[in-house]
């Protein structure tokens, strides 16, 4: 019981409060079949499950609380969102002093892009601790994202935004952001090759409409033209999904040209 033990005395030295108290709150805690997967998974002991119970409630499960009020993390998410985001400009503002406002705005963009931060959720495998009452393929594309902001939400009303601060540069700046090679990720290729045609004035039209094929689930297809010219045809199952996949198949007929307008526009 040294962990415990430990724990009671953090406790005690920074709260002053009563070491009988936080001893009985501490097993009760500790009890709680939730503690330990939660704390191996934030390497660090949690003051109050409650908040990440409800980070990895699902609106399908229909919870509520006293006040009948819904109960699940889409708030959390919300919280989670604005304090990751203020994380990540504080990092680059001190680690950028040149850049501008909008290459900051930029750079901030590709570390918290949806596809990201679904990519970080997936990697802390989040999922598993996800109370639903519908099936895991219903839970829609940004689901890992999602739980991750709301996760980021549940460690600020804990621990307070020193542990959010710690969360975030152990498990998304130090291991995955590298200035100098996030320059030239692309987020976007819609948004990419949509500026280009504009800085190069040449029209582009997205032809999407939904594709009546064989599938069980709902597809669309997209022609990409420029000046009336099909370039590239794409198909999915979201209207942005198809769209962004077109984009990406025009961006590599235009390389050259896209990326040097990307590199001066830097």
């Amino acid at each position: 019981h040294l962990d415990l033990v430990d724990i009671m005395l953090v406790c005690y030295l920074k709260n002053g409060t009563s070491m009988n108290f936080n001893f009985y709150e501490l097993l009760k805690l500790k009890k709680d079949p939730f503690y330990r997967p939660i704390k191996n998974l934030l390497k660090f002991h949690p003051r109050s499950l409650k908040y990440y119970k409800r980070a990895f409630t699902h609106r399908s499960s229909n919870k509520k609380d006293l006040n009948g009020v819904a109960v699940n993390y889409e708030r959390l998410e919300f919280l989670g969102d604005s304090i990751l985001s203020s994380i990540i400009s504080s990092y680059l503002f001190k680690n950028i002093p040149t850049g501008s406002e909008g290459y900051l705005t930029q750079m901030r963009s590709k570390i918290v892009s949806r596809n990201h931060l679904n990519e970080l959720g997936l990697e802390l495998n989040l999922l598993e601790f996800v109370d639903a009452n519908i099936s895991e393929e219903n839970y829609g594309d940004n689901i890992h994202g999602n739980l991750f902001e709301a996760l980021i939400g549940a460690i600020f009303l804990d621990r307070g935004y020193p542990y959010c601060k710690k969360f975030i540069f152990d498990r998304v700046i130090n291991p995955h952001v590298d200035l100098e090679r996030l320059k030239n990720k692309i987020i976007s290729y819609k948004s990419l090759f949509i500026e280009w045609c504009q800085k190069n004035k040449k029209l582009y039209n997205y032809e999407t409409f939904e594709d009546t094929g064989n599938d069980t689930t709902k597809h669309f297809s997209v022609k990409l033209s420029i000046d009336d010219k099909v370039i590239a045809k794409a198909r999915d199952t979201s209207k942005k999904k198809a769209e962004e996949k077109a984009s990406k198949r025009a961006f590599f007929m235009f390389q050259e040209d896209i990326l040097k307008y990307q590199n001066q526009n830097s």
